[in-house]
């Protein structure tokens, strides 16, 4: 009778780990260096590998097609770094929900939303430019803005004292916090991330809290 074959055991090397997530955020900030300067539609596969400093065949692998690629991109710069847990996870969103005070709640959502315009405000413009020419950019656009509400919805479902029901509440945060909003007081009118701060959190909370 012959013996059982062990299976293989998996090969893990955190090093090989480390070198293929290093490549990959290489790749993303070669795409995001080359979509500000000359869009997403004019931007090939080719020239950000070059850009990069890696083959073709390399960018391929990581991202499939130049769609995955920007998803990628916005994944990176929405969240800040290369982890997979999604925002509703991230400790400073679960901190917002767990704040008792309301008016605190809707100063953190201010204080965050700033961090996270000011690092995403360049792709968010790539992607909603390529929506109208590219249906992978336009998907991508859509599922962003329908993210987004659901988030600005769970904030309010966590705030005591709302003025309004949840319905009026969520549309009135999801208006406020609109990178819309942010692209015409900050890029059109000049106002500074510090005043835009102020000015939502000083807003949201005269419009939502019947305190």
């Amino acid at each position: 009778m012959p013996e059982p074959v062990k299976p293989r055991r998996a090969y893990h090397s955190p090093r090989r780990e480390q070198q293929a997530a290093g490549t990959r955020r290489a790749i993303l900030d070669a795409a995001r260096r080359l979509f500000d300067a000359q869009g997403y539609p004019a931007t090939t596969m080719e020239a950000i590998a070059a850009e990069a400093g890696v083959s073709l065949k390399t960018v391929y692998l990581a991202f499939a097609t130049k769609s995955g690629l920007l998803r990628g991109l916005w994944d990176l710069l929405l969240k800040g770094d290369q982890d997979e847990a999604g925002v509703a996870e991230r400790p400073w969103y679960q901190a917002v929900l767990a704040e008792a005070d309301p008016r605190r709640q809707l100063e953190l959502v201010a204080y965050n939303s700033r961090v996270v315009k000011e690092r995403i405000s360049g792709v968010l413009k790539v992607i909603r430019s390529a929506a109208p020419v590219d249906r992978d950019a336009e998907a991508l656009w859509r599922l962003i803005q329908t993210d987004f509400y659901d988030n600005q919805r769970t904030v309010v479902q966590h705030i005591k004292g709302l003025r309004q029901d949840v319905d009026r509440a969520a549309d009135i945060l999801w208006t406020l916090n609109h990178p819309d909003v942010w692209f015409l007081l900050v890029d059109e009118r000049g106002w500074t991330a510090d005043e835009w701060e102020r000015w939502f959190a000083d807003t949201a909370c005269a419009q939502l809290l019947d305190i």
